[in-house]
Formats: C-alpha cells, sequence, structure tokens
C-alpha cells in the first residue's frame, strides 16, 4: 500500500515538523530539569548549600559515648522438674561526661537487673521476641535507676539459657 492509497483524495499530505518539535522541545526540558536539579537550583541538592566554612569542624557522634560493663550474671531459673542457668552479660552505652556517675551506680543496676532476670519464667526466655522486650524492659529499669539521660542504649552481649 502506498501513501496515495492511505490518503484520502483531497486531502493534504501530514506534515511531521510538529512531531519533531513536540520531541526537540521534551528533550530540551528533560535537559534543563535535569540541570536545575543536578546544580540545585531546585530541591537545594548543591553543594553551595552544603559546604562546610574553613572554620566550621564536623562533629564525630561517636566521640561522645562510652560504654560502661556490667559484670556477667549467672540467674537460676526455675524450671519444673529441672533447674536452668541463664548467663547473662551486657553493657551500657552513655555520653563521656556521665560514666563515672553510671559506673558508681553499677551495683544498683545490677540489683535491678537481677531482680528483674529472676522474676522471669523459662517461657519467658524461650519466645523468640523475647530479646526484644527483655532488652526494652531492662534498659528502661536501668534508665529509671541511673536518672535521665545518662544511659543511651543497653547492649546484650551475651545470653544464654542452659
Amino acid at each position: 500500500m502506498s501513501e496515495d492509497e492511505a490518503t484520502p483524495e483531497g486531502a493534504p499530505p501530514k506534515s511531521k515538523t510538529p512531531l519533531f518539535i513536540g520531541i526537540v522541545l521534551a528533550l530540551v526540558g528533560c535537559g534543563g530539569g535535569f540541570y536545575a536539579t543536578f546544580s540545585g537550583m531546585i530541591l537545594g541538592g548543591g553543594s553551595e548549600n552544603h559546604a562546610k566554612s574553613e572554620n566550621e569542624e564536623i562533629k564525630n557522634p561517636f566521640a561522645d559515648i562510652a560504654f560502661v560493663e556490667i559484670e556477667p550474671m549467672v540467674i537460676s531459673v526455675d524450671a519444673q522438674p529441672e533447674r536452668r542457668i541463664l548467663r547473662f552479660r551486657a553493657q551500657l552505652e552513655v555520653p563521656q561526661s556521665y560514666q563515672a556517675d553510671v559506673t558508681k551506680l553499677l551495683p544498683r543496676v545490677v540489683d535491678v537487673l537481677n531482680s528483674y532476670l529472676r522474676a522471669l519464667e523459662v517461657a519467658d526466655l524461650e519466645d523468640q521476641t523475647a530479646l526484644t522486650r527483655l532488652r526494652a524492659q531492662m534498659l528502661r529499669r536501668v534508665q529509671v535507676v541511673t536518672g535521665q539521660g545518662r544511659v543511651n542504649d543497653f547492649l546484650i552481649m551475651e545470653f544464654v539459657l542452659t
């Protein structure tokens, strides 16, 4: 089939000029949008906005933390018919400015943890989600003993039920 047969008689042939103009304008628009985003004119992602001055120091987020180790604990868990043993070891993440205060309060922290862990049953310890739940409970108890803002996190290093 030729072009003459496809167009009805008396109709002018179709021009492809609008199609080419549309493609060129689309490419120019895409290029302009890319440049505006990449240079930071849009969304503020440019390097000029985030550049640090020479006098400004980059702060290390790990410079202010310290870890206080809690002595390993061995706790008997009363399970019928045999006794089971829980070996537990943890560390506290604290700001360096409070490290001495938290170390001074370690006997109270150990007492609270010991009391809490002895009150648990074997079923509480064997659940798959138990460690996350227990960690949150112990962190809250330690924060109550040491005071607000002195303990950032509670890290369980060893948790073995034998």
